[in-house]
């Protein structure tokens, strides 16, 4: 099993900036490609940026240019760091396996106020 950590969530204005991070733990072999997911209100759960093993990074077009997710394989962790956010970007953040495996961890609460 793996267990996904995510930590570093809070409240910041609209064009403010977060970073949330990710620690991985548990028998799965590391490293392995992975995943930042958001969940809004009342939305579906979806998938905002990915790394690689070796750290390459492809984003998903509502962050592209604001949102950098970037690995340290040798402490198993992950970190997104979301720059001129926006209240869209309101969610639940989430850490995967790319691509997801089926247990996911609590997520943590961003919220960015207008």
């Amino acid at each position: 099993q793996v267990q996904f950590v995510e930590s570093g969530g809070g409240l910041v204005q609209a064009g403010g900036s977060l970073t949330v991070s990710c620690t991985v733990s548990g028998r799965l072999s590391w490293p392995f490609f992975m995943g930042w997911h958001r969940q809004a209100p009342g939305k579906e759960r979806e998938l905002v940026a990915w790394i690689t093993t070796s750290g390459t990074t492809n984003y998903e077009d509502p962050v592209k240019g604001r949102f950098t997710v970037s690995r340290d394989n040798a402490k198993a962790t992950v970190s997104l760091q979301m720059n001129n956010l926006k209240p869209e970007d309101t969610a639940v953040y989430y850490c995967n396996r790319h691509p997801p495996l089926p247990t996911w961890g609590q997520g943590t609460q961003v919220t960015v106020s207008s």
